[in-house]
Order: C-alpha cells, then structure tokens, then sequence
C-alpha cells in the first residue's frame, strides 16, 4: 500500500489530551509516541534540567511496575522504546509489532504508566548521580562545551541598568548544570511534573497498524483521569544582539568555533528554504563549506544546522581546525555566507532538495519515522500536513526563495565563540 493510502484520524478526549495517527493497514508494525510540550525553555533557571531528570524517573518506576518490570515488560513485546528531551519537548515512544501497540501490557499501556511515576526520593537520589555523571561526560566533550556557552550567551537577553543580563529560558541547559542538578529538590520536581504533564499539554502519535477507535478507547482508560492545568509556553525569544566569547581549556589542542544566529520559527513558511540553505552552504558532502574547507585541508569540520523552534528559530555554523589557521578559516567562512546570496543555483539547489526529500521519503517509509514526524509536527503546529504536502513545500522552493530568506536571516545578529588551547 502507498503512501497516499495512509489515513489521518484525530480525537480530542474530554480532559484535553490529543490523540492523533496515521493509520495503515498493510503495515506489520506500529509506533505510538506520547509527546510532552515541555522542555529546557519551560523551566524555571533554578530547575534548570528538571525536565531531562524527569524523563530519567519514567523509568524507575510507577505505583504499579518497579523499573525492573517496566523494561522486562518492554522486552517480552519484543519493543523497540526509548526516550528524549530538548529544549521544546519531551518524548517516550515505542515501536512494535502491531498487534503489541494497544491493549493489556502493550506499548501504549506501558508508556501510559511510566508517565504517571512514583517519584520515590529514594529513586531520586540515586538517579541525580547518574545526572551528575551524564553531565560530567559532555564537559569533556569540545563541541558541547563550546555550544552550552554559546547558547547561554546568545539568549542571555538585554543588559539590565546595573550591567547584569536577565537569561532567557531559551539559554537552559538541556542537562541543567552540576549546580542546578545538585540543588534540586523532589519536592520541585513533583510540582514541576504535575504542572507541565498534564492531558492539556500532552500528544499521543500513532502510525502503522492501528485501529484508531479501539486506540481511542483504550487510551481513554488509561490517561481519562489526567489533569487538565492549561499549562502554556511564551514562544519567541528575547532581543538579540552581536556578541562573541572566547574558552580556553588544556584539554583541547584544536581550535572550534562556533556561530548562532536567528533562523525562520517551525511556523514559518521560510523553513523549507532556510533548510535548504543551510544544507548549500554546510551540509555534509558537497556544500560551499565542505569544498572550501574541508577538501582543501583546512579544516577539518566545517557544518551549517538549521533549527526551527516556537517561534523562533537558530542557523549554527561550526568548524574545527588547527589553531594556527583559525584567523583564515574565519576570513573564508564569512566570505562563504556573503557570497551565498548571488552565487546560489538551480543546480545547487536540485541537489540538496533531492537529499532532503529522500530523507523525508525515508523517515516517513517506516511508522517509527511517521510517528515522531506527526507528533513533533503537532506538538509545534497543532495541525497535521501529508508527506506528500512536506515534499510538495520542498520542491517548491527557488532560488529567490532562498536569497530572500537569506536577507531576512543575514546570519545575523550573531554570537560568535571559540574554544581554544590553553
């Protein structure tokens, strides 16, 4: 059966909670995702890193599994599960084969629990040391490094009168820092959870096998007693400006560099065109970074991402490269991004549109891939758009679509930062 021979079904239950699928009935598997709009930028600074904690305690058990239940009872469906949290959301997920996706001790059943934990203190002392540890890993890690300060400097918000900065909750660590994580108590991670996961702010996503009337039903029964608590998020980010920063470690012997700058909100239109550009100027094989730098031995990495977020999004240049060049690197970078706008093509363009559609083809040929692409495209837009619409919206783009979103995103303002040597 085809792509276009996948259905969209939707039902909102009573308390708020949104269920959504694309039903498939030649499929062998399904996917179901429950999708929470918190993250890094809902918390409070003091809770930096409550969010990531809490995903950690989904898995230590609920009044009705202990964590040890929970994973054996994942494995005898032969479940392929995980989680993650970022700066926007929060997602438990699980693939199975389709008959496993719905009814007693299936995936849905299960997830439905662990969202609904004992956040026991015990559990939770014991897992704050594993925070500790996580976090103590990426401090050895340049590019996590540079990036954590890089974010904290650009979203750091105005100066205030005294010369001190108001962050904005879009500079939050997704791990928090050792401080946060070791002041937090349970207390404030129990009010953090039933504020923010709650039916209001939750997305469940299906796609493959899936009889929906019976998913509905059944989810029902097991998230028809959640709360309803109107949480909601402030999108946008704060004004920003020109800033720079440089590190120095002597754990490092290259030099990274780091440049972030706004980019088109998941809501906009321009994403398409802004993905795109990003992918000429630094994708991975075949950009104007990749020639430029990579083929000529100057660097070694050299990347541009696009990230679109709520209502506001983020371009991301990185390189690393010996600190001895860092001066030329920079110079043919910045002549890399003011070049872009009159020296991009058709030709450019077909080839990086033909990667990005095989990749969106690709995610959506299997319902582990549709089900993240629905729930993350729900969570942000509160509405649903057929692959075939995504790929139409891709192939659509021109060059002047391009250039035009160039000029209203001139990779500026922009926070430049670089680690280097001690």
């Amino acid at each position: 059966m085809g792509i276009m021979e996948v259905e969209f079904k939707k039902h909102v239950l009573p308390n708020g909670l949104t269920i959504i699928a694309e039903c498939d009935p030649a499929s062998h598997s399904a996917a179901i995702g429950y999708f929470v709009k918190t993250g890094a930028r809902d918390e409070a600074s003091r809770v930096m890193g409550v969010s990531h904690f809490l995903e950690h305690m989904m898995f230590k058990g609920t009044p009705n599994r202990t964590a040890e239940q929970i994973n054996r009872d994942f494995d005898v469906i032969g479940a392929k599960n995980n989680a993650y949290t970022s700066g926007e959301m929060t997602c438990f997920h699980a693939t199975v084969l389709a008959e496993h996706c719905l009814g007693k001790g299936s995936a849905g059943e299960i997830l439905a629990d662990m969202l609904r934990p004992a956040l026991r203190k015990e559990d939770f002392d014991t897992e704050k040391n594993v925070i500790l540890e996580e976090i103590a890993m990426y401090e050895d890690n340049p590019f996590w490094v540079l990036y954590e300060r890089v974010v904290e400097e650009h979203f750091a918000g105005p100066a205030s009168a005294v010369g001190l900065s108001t962050p904005h909750p879009l500079s939050h660590r997704v791990l928090g820092t050792k401080q946060t994580i070791t002041d937090l108590s349970i207390e404030q991670m129990r009010d953090y959870f039933h504020a923010r996961y709650s039916a209001d702010n939750t997305v469940v996503a299906m796609a493959g096998r899936i009889d929906f009337d019976r998913a509905v039903d059944e989810i029902n029964r097991l998230c028809g007693s959640w709360q309803r608590t109107g949480a909601r998020r402030t999108p946008g980010g704060p004004p920003l400006q020109d800033r720079a920063l440089e590190l120095r470690d002597e754990k490092v012997n290259r030099a990274y560099l780091i440049t972030l700058s706004p980019a088109p909100a998941f809501d906009d239109e321009r994403r398409y065109a802004a993905s795109l550009a990003a992918q000429v100027l630094g994708g991975p094989d075949n950009s104007r970074l990749h020639w430029a730098l990579i083929e000529t031995g100057l660097a070694e990495q050299a990347e541009v991402g696009y990230e679109p977020k709520d209502g506001c999004g983020d371009m991301l240049v990185f390189c690393a490269c010996d600190p001895e060049r860092r001066e030329e690197i920079w110079t043919i970078l910045e002549k890399q991004i003011w070049e872009l706008v009159g020296t991009i093509t058709d030709d450019d363009l077909e080839k990086i549109r033909c990667k990005a559609a095989t990749g969106v083809t690709l995610a959506g040929e299997r319902p582990g891939g549709r089900m993240q692409r629905l729930g993350r495209q729900w969570t942000y837009l509160g509405k649903y758009t057929t692959l075939e619409e995504e790929l139409k919206a891709i192939n659509a783009v021109t060059v002047e679509d391009v250039r035009e979103v160039i000029r209203a995103f001139p990779f500026r303002p922009r926070t430049v930062g670089w680690l280097l040597p001690k």
